[in-house]
């Protein structure tokens, strides 16, 4: 006889299995062994002893294959060892740390940073620590699953937004005293961009922090992301796993507000540091992809092409300007199929479902980096484009996306 824990788990596991939405882990392998010319192609990876051209990814400065960065984890680990072996407040924290938090403050103007071994406990550690249930905190409503999870684990009481909705915001503000406003710089699922110098300006009339997570848009776009970040935002979250291709995550902001976490956030106190190693990597990153403004000019230059060339062929996006790049099918289902033809073209990209987005917007997320070849773009478009066209799914326009959020 099962017990009752293996009967819900079977029960919980064929119901997705039947609505489009399991989810299984890929085992994927390297297409060909790192060397000098690996960031002249585009990125591939093996999965079954076939090769992919990879539109998944959120290496969007193709940093993570970077020779040069590389070397830095090398030399990172003959310095420091490859772990750190406690907690922050314990042994784990030292020079490395330091050095990255340092750099981080000099490029945003924040006057201290606190390091977590990934975005989303960054998040969840800032929720959590930040709010209780005295506070009440307007969001937008596609902020990240970290952001909601922290927000209910802290018991404030959490009103959202319209997307990107200035006057929604503004009516939230004006009815309640909040303690914060909180958005994405880049909207992870949508890839469009919040108004943060309008959101801003809000929150200074309305004397509510502003709290940016800057995940998709740290080292990649232009604007606040450089020395007067802080004078617009009060809270920042950059990750380290997106456009600089390492590992782990800050939150920037005032001396105080650092302080209160370090004494605070669970997830800090209680989790073995992220790797010296890996601090001493994520800067070396931060510092190249400062050094090197040609990579951002030719994601740019990505995404204009691949714009262009699904405009050509009547394949409709969502507008995005960065370098995700949304194709709403609607059903789990059909999306699921349409990736798995292209993925028999050669074409990897990712079919989202829900819940990580809203029932009926299953889609595709296609991903362009700065590595990406101009041949390889537009092959995925010409093959997207022939899929779509055989299995005959009408597509969401960007109008109907909108309305969805409302």
């Amino acid at each position: 006889m099962s017990s009752l824990l293996e009967t819900k788990i079977a029960a919980r596991q064929h119901a997705l299995r039947e609505q489009g939405l399991l989810r299984q882990r890929k085992v994927l392998s390297v297409d060909r062994p790192l060397n000098t010319n690996a960031s002249t192609s585009s990125p591939r990876f093996v999965f079954e002893g076939r090769a992919y051209v990879n539109f998944s990814s959120n290496d969007y400065l193709g940093l993570s294959r970077a020779p040069e960065l590389v070397e830095a984890l090398h030399l990172g680990a003959q310095t420091y060892g490859v772990g750190s072996g406690a907690s922050p407040l314990v042994t784990g924290y030292s020079d490395a740390h330091l050095a990255l938090e340092r750099e981080l403050c000099d490029l945003t103007g924040h006057e201290a940073a606190l390091l977590f071994c990934s975005g989303f406990s960054a998040n969840t550690a800032l929720m959590k620590t930040l709010f209780d249930q005295h506070d009440i905190v307007v969001a937008d409503k596609l902020v990240h699953a970290s952001i909601i999870d922290g927000l209910q684990d802290s018991g404030a009481q959490l009103k959202r937004f319209l997307h990107n909705s200035l006057e929604s915001a503004e009516r939230l503000l004006a009815r309640n005293q909040t303690s914060a406003l909180i958005t994405e710089s880049v909207f992870s699922m949508d890839g469009d961009c919040a108004p943060i110098a309008q959101l801003s300006a809000l929150c200074r009339q309305h004397h509510a922090w502003l709290v940016v997570d800057d995940a998709h848009g740290f080292a990649v776009l232009d604007g606040y992301h450089n020395a007067e970040a802080a004078k617009l935002i009060d809270v920042q979250v950059v990750t380290f796993g997106k456009a600089l291709g390492c590992q782990g995550a800050a939150v920037l902001g005032s001396q105080a507000l650092i302080d209160f976490l370090v004494s605070n956030a669970r997830e800090y106190i209680y989790s073995t540091a992220l790797s010296p190693a890996n601090a001493a990597l994520a800067l070396a990153a931060t510092q190249y992809s400062t050094a090197h403004p040609e990579l951002q000019q030719q994601l740019l230059e990505n995404i204009k092409l691949f714009k262009r060339l699904c405009r050509e062929a009547n394949v409709p996006l969502l507008g995005s300007d960065t370098a995700i790049q949304p194709l709403i099918i609607g059903d789990a289902l059909q999306t699921l199929q349409v990736a798995e033809k292209l993925r028999a073209a050669g074409i990897w990209v990712g079919a989202i479902r829900p819940p990580t987005v809203p029932v009926g917007s299953a889609r595709l997320r296609i991903t362009l980096t700065a590595a990406h070849a101009a041949e390889d773009i537009a092959t995925c478009v010409a093959q997207l484009a022939q899929v779509l066209s055989r299995v005959g799914v009408p597509l969401v326009t960007e109008r109907q996306a909108a309305d969805n959020h409302r």
